[in-house]
């Protein structure tokens, strides 16, 4: 279910939030969402990047709307959530249960999320499912592109 920003508060410790832009989606995506789900006892929310966000990575391979249509088919994922915001926004408003990252942010949150989860009660979970990148896939792609 895609859920719009003034739904968030309706969920608030009712579930675990993971987020990121998913642009590409790869199997260490779904392998995060596997290991989400099935360590955490709530649904999973994927607080998914908008296109605004995306672009100042790289130009959005799938736009906003047809990632959301695609994260949210997957079965380990309840809810979608085009961030239009920031995470720290999305935080306060949602206050889920559980904030799930990779390991590889062990260390490396951001201070204000550290501080709201810490304010909320919010339960920051690292998890060990680090399989690939989408930095990594397209600067693959892209330097298979420019050999051609």
């Amino acid at each position: 279910m895609i859920l719009e920003f003034e739904q968030l508060k309706h969920y608030r410790k009712k579930v675990a939030m993971v987020d990121g832009a998913f642009d590409p989606l790869h199997r260490g995506h779904i392998e995060h969402f596997r290991a989400a789900a099935a360590r955490l006892d709530v649904p999973l929310l994927c607080n998914l990047a908008s296109d605004h966000y995306v672009s100042t990575k790289h130009a959005p391979l799938l736009p906003e709307d047809q990632r959301a249509a695609v994260v949210d088919a997957i079965r380990y994922i309840s809810f979608t959530h085009i961030n239009r915001f920031d995470t720290e926004t999305i935080l306060r408003e949602l206050q889920p249960k559980y904030y799930v990252k990779g390991r590889d942010w062990d260390g490396r949150l951001p201070p204000d999320q550290v501080r709201i989860c810490g304010e909320l009660g919010i339960e920051v979970v690292y998890l060990d499912t680090v399989v690939d990148s989408s930095s990594r896939i397209l600067k693959s792609y892209t330097e298979q592109q420019s050999q051609r």
